[in-house]
């Protein structure tokens, strides 16, 4: 068990004595850069791929349909937020946080530079491999801050991830500018081989401040037995292998196509939240009482899911709006379309603080919204915003360029809505946990991410050449407003099932 390992002779690396990073141990200086880096690699691969794999061949693109670029785009998205919850089990049962996110952080970096050579096949095994790093990384970084500090009761705690979290977005903010333009342009492989120094730079912070860092992050959890270790690894290997073969005979009868993976992928990502919530309501350990709160939590599982479905598009559908139908100047000065994605970390990083302090400012005078409350608007902007989109596609007829403001508004709009949901989402998540599956609900909060995409993805691959349309942006839009109002409607019912929670 975690806790009789530790006590059997790891002591928190000290905190109170030496160099700090304003104030904080030092080791969060090298988690900030190294997930910083790490998020400039993600984010500015993430501003090109649509963009790449739309280009016509004859631009050094791939010359995808654009509903097929952003199925692709859509399920990548959805794995990275699926492999977090393996990720996690490796660093409990094999590995420790430690040297999973090491591990994890070398892959990544051989995906971006996989993603540079000019191969449609390296391509997507690239893809594959940021996914499957990510998944490794994504799940044990953010532990390894919480180790930094003597327990939940440290004061400096929340103010560690504070600026953990600023890291993240300085990272998602630069990253489009700088690999963007260069993708853009210069040439696209540069541009993904950028992004691979940055996760390389990221690594190489990672390494030389390892010594930094908590002993706990060494820490096996739950270290998994021989015998099991074994028995795990044979069955893994099986189904690796006969997932192989399956698409070797699909590639050598000539039938294997982008869609052999992508339907799949998007079936499985909808089927495993399914699946996992099944499971748990089915679980005899549970109390009444769990079980209750658990049916809540589906309601706000399935808003996050409706949610991210829609917001997890900017980086495909619009960003394809903008390089097609958006004006590309500003006074004079022209800019890549790329550059659009760092609006949402820069309106992250304006708005946070302002968010913080309203809650607090209402909680006094009594007036915070309810989780549920605060959902429902979250879904109300986020489908406001692809309503807004319908306009905007609607004043592009006929091949006319709009103004940039129509999706700098859409950004902020979806922004906010993300800050009404997302921290609260976590928040509910941890207040809502059954006690045996605890440690496993930030996983399932993510897999409301990989279902949004995925159903998405699914979305764009039926359409098909409609994936833009003005009722296409209309039909979701009205779908997250109408899931907003439902949940308004029915927030006493859902209070009710979560019982002492609010």
């Amino acid at each position: 068990m975690a806790s009789s390992t530790l006590a059997a002779g790891i002591a928190p690396t000290p905190t109170g004595s030496g160099k700090t990073f304003f104030g904080h141990p030092r080791g969060l200086a090298t988690l900030f850069m190294t997930e910083m880096w790490e998020r400039f690699s993600f984010y500015g691969m993430r501003a090109l791929l649509v963009l790449y794999m739309g280009a016509s061949v004859t631009e050094g693109g791939l010359g995808m349909k654009a509903a097929v670029a952003g199925a692709v785009y859509s399920v990548y998205n959805a794995m990275v937020y699926l492999l977090a919850l393996p990720g996690g089990w490796i660093a409990d049962r094999f590995l420790g946080a430690r040297k999973t996110v090491a591990l994890g952080g070398a892959i990544i970096m051989a995906g971006h530079f996989a993603l540079a050579l000019p191969s449609k096949a390296v391509f997507f095994a690239g893809l594959g491999l940021i996914a499957i790093g990510s998944g490794l990384l994504k799940a044990n970084i953010s532990t390894m801050v919480g180790h930094l500090y003597d327990g939940p009761n440290d004061p400096r705690r929340d103010g560690g991830f504070t600026i953990f979290y600023m890291g993240i977005n300085l990272g998602a903010f630069v990253a489009p500018l700088v690999i963007g333009t260069v993708g853009q342009k210069v040439d696209w492989h540069l541009g993904f081989a950028l992004a691979g120094v940055g996760m390389a730079l990221g690594l190489l912070q990672y390494l030389l401040g390892s010594r930094h860092l908590s002993d706990k992050s060494s820490v096996v959890a739950s270290p998994m037995p021989a015998a099991e270790k074994r028995a795990v690894l044979r069955k893994a290997g099986f189904w690796a292998a006969l997932a192989v073969a399956f698409y070797a005979v699909v590639a050598a009868t000539g039938h294997l196509t982008v869609n052999w993976v992508t339907w799949p992928l998007s079936i499985a990502g909808i089927a495993v939240p399914v699946l996992y919530f099944s499971r748990i309501r089915r679980d005899k350990d549970l109390t009444s009482d769990e079980k209750s709160k658990m049916s809540g939590y589906v309601w706000f599982f399935v808003a996050a899911a409706i949610f991210w479905m829609i917001y997890d598009q900017s980086g495909s559908t619009l960003n394809l709006f903008a390089e097609n139908n958006t004006s590309l100047s500003v006074l004079g000065w022209d800019f890549p379309s790329s550059w659009f994605q760092s609006l949402n970390p820069l309106y992250i990083m304006a708005l946070a603080p302002v968010f913080a302090w309203l809650w607090v400012s209402l909680d006094r005078r009594r007036r915070n919204p309810s989780t549920t409350a605060k959902f429902a608007f979250g879904l109300l902007m986020v489908g406001g915003s692809f309503l807004v989109m319908m306009l905007a596609m609607a004043a592009a007829t006929g091949g006319a360029k709009v103004t940039p403001l129509w999706l700098a508004t859409v950004y902020l709009i979806q922004t906010v809505g993300e800050l009404t949901l997302s921290p609260v989402g976590l928040s509910v998540t941890t207040k809502l946990a059954p006690a045996k599956y605890a440690s496993q609900m930030m996983g399932i909060w993510f897999l409301a991410v990989t279902a949004g995409d995925c159903t998405a993805a699914v979305v764009q691959l039926m359409v098909g050449d409609a994936t833009g349309s003005t009722w296409y942006f209309a039909s979701q839009g009205l779908l997250a407003v109408l899931a907003g109002a439902a949940l308004m409607m029915y927030r006493r019912k859902v209070n009710r099932l979560m019982g002492d929670i609010r």
